[in-house]
C-alpha cells in the first residue's frame, strides 16, 4: 500500500487496497483480487489457494502454538515455524546440563524427537454466519447485543464441536462486527522439537537488528506432528504416529530475484487500518510513550542479571524476548505514525466522510460522539498502562494480584470451606509456575522502578487512597528513590509468597488479614482494586462505546463508497489470510539503497566473538569462511544467502508464515517487519514497508552443513 493521502481536494478511498496492501480471506479472495495476484506472477488457480473439497494450500498452515503460525514441509507432519515461535518449547526442554536453547538441537531420528506442550489447529473450514448471528440478535440495544453475543457465538460452535475428531470452531467479526465468519478448526496435541539452532543463531543480531533491515538472523525451529494410526488428535502417547497431511509444501533451492512473486498464507493476529484520528492521538500522545518507557525499564534490570549467570538468562528468556519485541515496536509506531502524519490524514478523511454524513440521522453524529469518547477517557489512560506495563510488569506482583481469588474465597458471603480449599489449591499451583520463572534480583528493582514511577507520572488524584501515605511514614522521603529501593527490600524479604515457611503456615490456616497484611499482596492489591473499582467501569464504557461507533463507522465507509467496498478486505484478527507482492528491494533514505538479500558476508561482516547479540559457533564461522554452502548457495551471488525481504503485507500472528513462490513451493520463512514502515497496523506504506524472511536455503543450510540433520533434509520435496 501506499502512505494512506487524504487532502480535501482529492480523498483517497479510506477502503480501497492499493500496491500490496491487503491481508485477504483465502475463500473470498475474488476475482479482480485473483487477477491482480496473476499479474504479479501468480501461477496457482484459486482452487489450488483454497479449497473446501480438495486439497489447498491452506490445509499445509497451521495455527502454530498460541500466536504464530507453522507450515507443514513433508508427507510426515514435519514443521517449520520461526525460532522465536519454538522458543518456549526449546526453553523447556533445555536444561543447564542440556542447553538445547543455547547450544541448538537436532533428532536425528524420530525416536529423538522431544516431547512439548504445544498445540497446533489446522483450518478445516470457513462458513459464512453474518446472517444467523444477526437473527439472533435482532431488535436488541447495542448493550443488550454485546451481552449476547458470546451466547450466540458459542450456539454456531456448538453445532460443529466434535471432541473426538479434535474440531472446533471460532466465530470472527469482521469489519468492526459488520460480517462474522466462523472458522472450524482441527486441533493436534502432540507435537514434538525436531530441531533448532544454537541460540545465536536463532536470534543472531539480537534487540540491535530487531525490526531491522539488512538482517542476517536463522529464524527457525522444526517440530512435527503426531496424531493416532487413523489420524486423529490425540494427547501424547509412544503410539502415536507422524501425521499424514492433506497438503505439505514443497521447498525450493532455486533461488529468488528482484521482482519474484511472493506469497504468504498465515494468521496476522490484529490491525486497526480503519482507525479514527482520536485513536491516533491517545496512541501518540499517552500509550505508546508510556508503554515503551515502562518496558525499557523493565528490560535494562532483567538483561543486567541474565548477562551476569547462564541459569537466569535461561529462566527469564522467554518472557524478556517478548517484552523486548514490542517496545521497539511501539517506539517505532509512534515515529513513523509522526513521521507519515498519520493523525492529519485521517483528520482529512474524517472532514470528508463529516460532509458526507450531514442529513444522514444515522451517521452523522459519529465523530463527534467518538470525541467525546475519546475525551472521556483520555485523562485515565496513562493511569491504566501504569498499572499494566509497571505495576503488574513485575512477577511477583502480578501473580501476588491473583491472590485476591483466595481473599474473596475468605471474606466473601456465602463462601464454603470447600471454596477456600479450591481457591488455595489453585493458588498453590501457580504459585510453583511463577517461583520456576522468578528472578528476585531483578524484579525487586522493577517493583522499586515501578512504584517510583507511577508515583511521579501519574495524576495523584489517581493514586491508590492510601498507599503512598503509608510508604512514606515507613520508609522516608517519596521523593527520593532510596525510598522505593527500601521498600521494595523489605517487600521481598517479608512476603509469604517468597518464603515456604509462612506460605505453608499460610495454605495451612489462611485467613484474610494474615493475607491482606502480607506486602506483596498489599501492593498488588492496592493498585489492582483501585483501578477495578474506580476506573475498570470507566474503561469498559470507552471500549464498549468505541466499538459501537466503529461499527457505525465502517457500516457508512462501505456506503459512502461501494465500489470500494467489493475491494475491501477487513483488519486482522488472528484469522488465515492471504497477502501477495513480490521480492523487492527499496530506499529507505535519501542516498540510501538496501538490497533485496542479505548473505553469509554480512555475517561475518557483524560477528563479534563472544558478544551477547552477535557471537555464533565456531564451527558456522569456519564453514562460512570456506564458502562451505553445498547445493544451497546462490549462484548468481556465489555466497550463501540468508534473508530476503518482500512488499507483503504481514503483522504479528503471521511469525513463521510462509513465504510461497508462484507455483506453491516455500521459499523463506517470514519474521519482521522494517523499522521505516511500523506502522502497519494502521497504515500501510507501499514504498517503505516490507516483510523480512529468512532464507529456506540458509534454514536448509543450517539443519544440514552446521546440524549435521540430513536425515531433515531427506525428507523434504526439494525443488532444484
Amino acid at each position: 500500500m501506499k502512505k494512506i493521502f487524504f487532502s480535501l481536494v482529492l480523498v483517497a478511498s479510506l477502503l480501497q487496497a492499493r500496491a500490496d496492501e491487503g491481508m485477504w480471506l483465502p475463500m473470498l479472495l475474488g476475482q479482480q483480487v485473483y487477477n491482480d495476484m496473476v499479474k504479479k506472477g501468480l501461477k496457482l488457480t484459486k482452487e489450488q489457494l483454497y479449497s473446501i473439497n480438495k486439497s489447498s494450500l491452506k490445509d499445509a498452515i497451521l495455527i502454530f502454538g498460541g500466536g504464530c503460525t507453522g507450515e507443514i514441509v513433508s508427507d510426515k507432519g514435519l514443521i517449520f515455524t520461526n525460532h522465536h515461535c519454538g522458543y518456549d518449547a526449546i526453553a523447556n526442554a533445555s536444561s543447564v546440563e542440556h542447553n538445547y536453547l543455547r547450544d541448538g538441537f537436532y533428532a536425528y531420528n524420530m525416536g529423538q524427537e522431544i516431547q512439548s506442550k504445544l498445540t497446533v489447529q489446522f483450518l478445516d473450514r470457513i462458513v459464512e454466519v453474518t446472517k444467523e448471528v444477526e437473527d439472533s440478535l435482532k431488535g436488541l440495544n447495542w448493550a443488550d447485543r454485546t451481552k449476547k453475543l458470546p451466547d450466540v457465538f458459542k450456539a454456531i460452535t456448538d453445532k460443529v464441536a466434535d471432541k473426538e475428531n479434535g474440531l472446533t470452531g471460532r466465530v470472527y467479526s469482521m469489519f468492526k462486527g459488520n460480517q462474522y465468519i466462523m472458522y472450524v478448526y482441527k486441533t493436534y496435541r502432540d507435537i514434538r522439537l525436531v530441531g533448532a539452532p544454537p541460540e545465536s543463531v536463532g536470534k543472531f543480531g539480537g534487540d540491535t537488528d530487531n525490526w531491522e533491515w539488512p538482517r542476517h538472523t536463522g529464524d527457525f525451529s522444526i517440530f512435527r506432528v503426531y496424531g493416532t494410526a487413523d489420524g486423529k488428535p490425540a494427547d501424547y502417547s509412544t503410539a502415536n504416529i507422524p501425521l499424514k497431511p492433506k497438503a505439505f509444501l514443497p521447498v525450493s533451492i532455486k533461488g529468488i530475484k528482484d521482482g519474484d512473486y511472493a506469497m504468504i498464507y498465515g494468521y496476522p493476529g490484529s490491525t486497526n487500518r480503519y482507525e479514527t484520528s482520536y485513536g491516533i492521538k491517545l496512541k501518540n500522545e499517552v500509550e505508546n510513550p508510556s508503554l515503551v518507557g515502562l518496558r525499557d525499564m523493565r528490560l535494562k534490570y532483567m538483561h543486567e542479571q541474565m548477562i551476569k549467570d547462564p541459569a537466569v538468562k535461561l529462566k527469564l528468556a522467554s518472557n524478556y524476548a517478548g517484552i523486548a519485541n514490542y517496545w521497539k515496536f511501539f517506539d517505532g509506531e509512534t515515529k513513523q505514525l509522526l513521521k507519515f502524519k498519520t493523525y492529519e490524514q485521517k483528520q482529512g478523511y474524517e472532514n470528508t466522510f463529516a460532509a458526507w454524513a450531514k442529513g444522514k440521522p444515522e451517521y452523522e453524529n459519529i465523530l463527534t460522539d467518538y470525541a467525546a469518547n475519546y475525551a472521556a477517557w483520555t485523562p485515565y489512560s496513562k493511569q491504566r498502562q501504569y498499572l499494566v506495563e509497571g505495576v503488574i510488569g513485575s512477577p511477583l506482583a502480578s501473580f501476588a494480584s491473583q491472590l485476591q481469588a483466595v481473599e474473596a474465597a475468605l471474606l466473601k458471603t456465602g463462601m464454603t470451606t470447600a471454596d477456600v480449599t479450591k481457591a488455595i489449591t489453585a493458588s498453590d499451583a501457580a504459585r510453583k509456575i511463577f517461583l520456576e520463572s522468578e528472578d528476585r534480583k531483578s524484579d525487586e528493582k522493577i517493583v522499586a522502578a515501578a512504584a517510583m514511577m507511577f508515583y511521579t507520572d501519574v495524576d495523584k488524584s489517581q493514586h491508590p487512597i492510601g498507599f503512598y501515605e503509608k510508604m512514606k511514614a515507613a520508609f522516608g522521603d517519596l521523593n527520593d528513590e532510596f525510598t522505593y529501593k527500601k521498600w521494595a527490600a523489605n517487600l521481598f524479604a517479608k512476603s509469604l509468597v517468597l518464603d515456604e515457611a509462612k506460605w505453608a503456615a499460610f495454605k495451612a490456616n489462611p485467613d484474610a488479614l494474615t493475607l491482606q497484611g502480607d506486602p506483596a499482596f498489599d501492593y498488588a492489591a492496592s493498585f489492582v482494586k483501585s483501578y477495578n473499582i474506580k476506573y475498570a467501569p470507566l474503561y469498559t464504557a470507552f471500549i464498549t462505546k468505541n466499538n459501537e461507533l466503529g461499527r457505525a463507522y465502517l457500516k457508512a465507509i462501505r456506503e459512502k463508497d461501494t465500489a470500494a467496498a467489493a475491494k475491501m478486505y477487513p483488519d486482522a484478527n488472528f484469522s488465515m489470510r492471504v497477502s501477495y507482492g513480490n521480492v523487492k528491494s527499496y530506499n529507505p533514505g535519501d542516498a540510501k539503497h538496501y538490497d533485496f538479500v542479505t548473505t553469509s558476508k554480512g555475517i561475518l561482516e557483524k560477528y563479534v566473538a563472544g558478544d551477547y547479540e552477535f557471537d555464533l559457533p565456531a564451527k558456522q564461522i569456519e564453514l562460512l569462511q570456506k564458502k562451505d554452502f553445498g547445493q544451497y548457495i546462490d549462484k548468481a551471488r556465489g555466497d550463501l544467502v540468508i534473508g530476503f525481504i518482500t512488499t507483503n503485507d504481514i503483522t504479528g500472528g503471521n511469525s513463521g508464515s510462509p513465504v510461497i513462490d508462484a507455483n506453491g513451493n516455500l521459499i523463506g520463512l517470514a519474521f519482521d517487519g522494517n523499522y521505516e514502515a511500523l506502522s502497519h497496523k494502521i497504515a500501510f506504506d507501499k514504498d517503505l514497508n516490507r516483510t523480512i524472511n529468512v532464507d529456506v536455503r540458509y534454514v536448509l543450510w543450517c539443519i544440514d552443513k552446521l546440524g549435521g540433520a540430513k536425515n531433515i533434509i531427506d525428507e523434504l520435496k526439494l525443488v532444484k
